[in-house]
């Protein structure tokens, strides 16, 4: 018994050895292309970068499993996380549908939006979709193809603040939170208030969910809430005090990728630790998180390679075909964040990469200018570019199946 005994903590050990990240790898690849990170290696701190790679090994049945390296990972420093929190709403949106089933409850419902707290709006068409009436599924898809504000607000209040965070725990996510609205202002009591919410079927009352409040303040243990030496506040006017982030959302990097890898290899978890969504619910965030603007009905100016920073930073050009990255950015107060899934069809290459770095050289914040062209999107180019290259000259063992990846973008 002893013996056996023995014998599975060694497994165990070993087990924990070989899921351990490796922290030097990603230095050294930076180091060694000095002529495109020398920049931003030389100012780690001032840049605040942190970035997290896993490789992708399939097995003879095409399991996946993952191999990860860091960079400065840090997921108790702080950074805002901006729209990345959105891809956490999308997927907590769909599971509360999937509960509410039985009550007629659809994706594609009429999601009428009341308000009862002071500040709230009302949301009673959307110009923007075919039939004029909002739901789930169309701010789903304006949320992962536009990062669409407006729309995760409304996600944020059908699920409530109070399951949002539950969920995230649920999930493992526990160095996260989302607490606010986006581009709103929402903060202290506001953030804590939902609107009221009804679905409609047609003219049938599906379900009528009652406005919430949520008085948990969901404390984490996170330094970097203080930065820069002034800000601009509602007034536009100079306030020579650092700028204070304290009670905002948070989004570590790894819980990032962990919730990425979740939603992107749902058979690589145990079945209990997967996310309650159907085959339908997985096609439309595989869908829209690829899908480009321009091959939308709607594309509203964006170009194609607008939201895809860790390959293409914010360069205006015609992509790939054999490539298809599935992702969430996110860009505030300085910070560019993006976190993906890259396929090479061609090529058999697949990937995660997540990453934050934020440039602000005037140390003052809410006054848009921050250095996103001349430092974050070079640097999410090169980087993304420099991982590509790594994976092209990587020997694997199988080579993956990505068909269930090869997607129809025509409706």
């Amino acid at each position: 018994m002893k013996r056996i005994l023995t014998l599975a903590l060694s497994m165990i050990c070993l087990s924990v050895m070989a899921q351990k990240t490796d922290t030097l790898f990603l230095k050294k690849l930076m180091e060694s292309k000095p002529e495109l990170f020398t920049a931003v290696l030389n100012h780690p701190g001032k840049n605040q970068i942190q970035i997290l790679y896993s490789q992708v090994n399939r097995d003879a049945k095409n399991i996946p499993t993952f191999k990860t390296f860091s960079y400065n990972l840090d997921p108790h420093h702080y950074f805002y996380p901006a729209s990345t929190v959105k891809l956490a709403a999308v997927i907590f949106a769909l599971e509360k549908v999937n509960l509410l089933k039985s009550k007629g409850l659809t994706a594609k419902s009429t999601m009428i939006t009341d308000s009862s707290f002071k500040g709230q709006t009302k949301v009673l068409t959307d110009t923007s979709a075919k039939n004029r009436l909002p739901s789930i599924e169309h701010y789903i898809k304006k949320i992962l193809l536009t990062s669409d504000n407006d729309a995760f607000n409304r996600l944020f209040e059908f699920i409530g603040r109070a399951e949002i965070n539950e969920k995230l725990k649920a999930n493992g996510l526990n160095d996260s939170r989302i607490l606010n609205r986006l581009a709103i202002g929402d903060a202290g009591e506001s953030a804590k208030h939902s609107n009221p919410i009804k679905f409609y079927n047609g003219d049938k009352l599906v379900y009528d969910q009652p406005a919430q409040y949520d008085p948990k303040e969901y404390e984490l243990k996170l330094t970097n809430l203080v930065m820069g030496k002034g800000y601009l506040d509602s007034a536009d006017k100079l306030v020579n005090k650092p700028f204070n982030l304290a009670g905002k959302n948070a989004f570590a990097v790894n819980d990032q990728q962990k919730l990425m890898q979740k939603l992107i290899f749902p058979e690589a978890f145990p079945t209990n630790e997967r996310f309650n969504l159907t085959t339908e619910d997985y096609k439309l965030n595989y869908t829209y998180m690829s899908k480009y603007p321009t091959e939308s009905d709607d594309p509203e100016a964006f170009w194609t390679t607008y939201a895809k920073m860790l390959y293409y930073g914010r360069e205006q050009v015609t992509p790939d075909s054999n490539i298809r990255i599935f992702n969430k950015y996110g860009d505030s107060y300085g910070y560019i964040i993006d976190n993906s899934y890259f396929i090479d069809f061609k090529n058999g290459i697949e990937y995660f990469l997540a990453a934050v770095i934020q440039s602000n050289e005037d140390g003052i914040f809410n006054d848009n200018k921050y250095d996103y062209d001349t430092v974050c999107f070079p640097f999410m180019k090169n980087l993304g570019k420099s991982i590509y290259e790594v994976e092209l000259n990587r020997k694997k063992m199988h080579q993956p199946d990505l068909s269930k990846f090869k997607l129809d973008y025509s409706y």
